[in-house]
């Protein structure tokens, strides 16, 4: 197998996209990247600079709606399961924040470990009961979880969507 030329712009620019996808499934599950965003501009890159006719175009239009579904999706399915269980958005706001506090205290960990205890301490606040605050406070660890599997999924779903057309093309 020859190793990558990189004089030949089509193998560059191949190189490149596969690098931002890659990057971008890496940012959903470290949370400092913008991951759907990276993945769906590395086919973007690659349609617009890419050998390969009108297919790459419908691979993009493909990878196009996945990252649109799967933004919606990873906000509407953990809020509305969220809603059911009573947790508010305003503890939600004190996870993100405390969240982004801790993540420049202890980086990476201290972004869950943040939002952990902001949205305890909001419901501690809130219920004025810490056996009831634990309990909001799984519901909002669910839902953050299950928004990072919805974008994981996504973006996985364009990796693949490149790759065939890839093959395609």
């Amino acid at each position: 197998m020859d190793p990558v030329n990189l004089s030949d712009t089509n193998g560059l620019i191949t190189l490149l996209a596969g690098l931002a996808i890659l990057v971008g499934i890496f940012g959903v599950v470290v949370p400092v990247l913008p991951g759907l965003a990276l993945c769906w501009a590395g086919v973007l890159l690659w349609a617009i600079f890419a050998d390969g006719g009108w297919a790459k175009w419908l691979i993009f239009g493909v990878a196009t709606a996945i990252a649109v579904l799967g933004t919606v999706v990873k906000y509407v399915w953990p809020g509305r399961n969220l809603k059911r269980s009573g947790v508010p958005n305003r503890s939600l706001l004190a996870g993100g924040l405390l969240g982004l506090v801790g993540f420049f205290v202890v980086p990476v960990v201290g972004l869950v470990l943040g939002f952990v205890l902001g949205v305890y301490l909001a419901e501690r606040l809130r219920l004025a009961d810490s056996r009831q605050a634990w309990p909001s406070t799984k519901h909002a660890l669910k839902a953050a979880g299950l928004s990072m599997l919805i974008e994981l999924a996504a973006g996985f779903s364009i990796g693949v969507t490149w790759l065939i057309g890839l093959a395609v093309t």
